[in-house]
């Protein structure tokens, strides 16, 4: 009759029926143990400014030369580039090697931010499609 009314199916009735018995009779299965925290190890200023500036010289914005400073865990990233994309590769590449912040204090060339205001002026972009199939 209750199965009726509340139109519940058989198996879930007898699960909530078994649930119930084990609550009311204080049997309930214990939890499972929680999984112990995981520990990052954190990098001294030094060794994260080290880290950094590795991470500098491996990609193309080694040639830049940017300046790096790290104090209780902020970089602070300075120097000059002609490429705009420079300056937000550096502050990705910080923050990869374990920055908590990153002060991002690259300047980009006068003719570099012409340039690509410029390019965004006057040229609409364009989107290439590709088709895995041809059609």
């Amino acid at each position: 009759m209750l199965l009726a009314r509340a139109s519940l199916s058989v198996p879930y009735a007898v699960g909530l029926l078994t649930f119930l018995a084990a609550l009311l009779l204080g049997q309930l299965p214990a939890a499972p143990p929680a999984a112990p925290p995981v520990k990052t190890r954190t990098l001294s200023d030094a060794e994260l400014e080290s880290a950094i500036q590795h991470r500098f010289e491996q990609s193309k914005i080694g040639a830049n030369g940017f300046k790096v400073r790290v104090r209780n865990g902020v970089a602070i990233l300075e120097g000059r580039t002609d490429v705009p994309q420079h300056k937000g590769t550096a502050t990705r590449l910080a923050r990869l090697a374990g920055a908590r912040r990153v002060d991002n204090r690259i300047q980009v060339s006068r003719q570099a931010r012409q340039q690509a205001s410029s390019r965004v002026r006057s040229e609409p972009r364009r989107v290439q499609v590709r088709r895995s199939e041809p059609r």
